[in-house]
């Protein structure tokens, strides 16, 4: 019976503390809103010639990752079609633009491990940039991304930088991370 009596106490001791080890890990994890920028740059050589900044509100902590889709479905020329002399042309649509997903994770330095999932998508119409050899047929590109960073409170980093093997074009990933009081 003591025997008994002193595993059913050594047993509620154990679930006692392991519910109190259960609220300090729910503690250190208290969501926190921040304020996440990207800043998709192209460049060729030296000269910036353009820059696509977009704000993500996260939830650090959140099992829900923040998602942006910003884009738009180009018509892209597939076949002529010629009914009794009248060339009409045909079309396939094509989805380009930017998607990001983006989860944060505080942790206990005060860091952030921010997972970011990018894709970007364009197309080109001009043949010395699309590698295309004749002028008015569109080339698309895609630059795709998943990454995990870890930045504090301000801090700013470029997380990924990519040359565009056909355009020499240099696509550039700037990402800050700040969080909101």
């Amino acid at each position: 019976m003591k025997r008994t009596l002193a595993f059913i106490g050594s047993m509620v001791l154990i679930l006692a503390l392991a519910d109190s080890r259960v609220a300090v890990a729910q503690e250190k994890q208290a969501l926190v809103p921040l304020k996440v920028q990207l800043v998709v740059s192209r460049h060729v050589g030296d000269k910036k010639i353009s820059s696509l900044p977009y704000t993500l509100w996260v939830t650090a902590n959140d099992k829900r990752p923040t998602s942006v889709r910003m884009g738009v479905t180009v018509p892209v020329p597939s076949s002529v079609v010629t009914k009794e002399g009248v060339e009409t042309p045909s079309y396939s649509y094509r989805d380009v633009g930017t998607n990001i997903d983006c989860q944060a994770i505080g942790q206990p330095d005060g860091q952030f491990n921010l997972e970011i999932k990018l894709n970007d998508s364009s197309v080109s119409f001009d043949s010395k940039d699309s590698g295309q050899a004749l002028k008015g047929i569109p080339a698309f590109r895609n630059f795709t991304s998943n990454f995990s960073i870890l930045l504090k409170d301000g801090q700013t980093a470029q997380y990924a930088s990519a040359t565009d093997p056909v355009s020499g074009e240099t696509l550039k990933v700037d990402v800050t991370v700040n969080v909101l009081k």
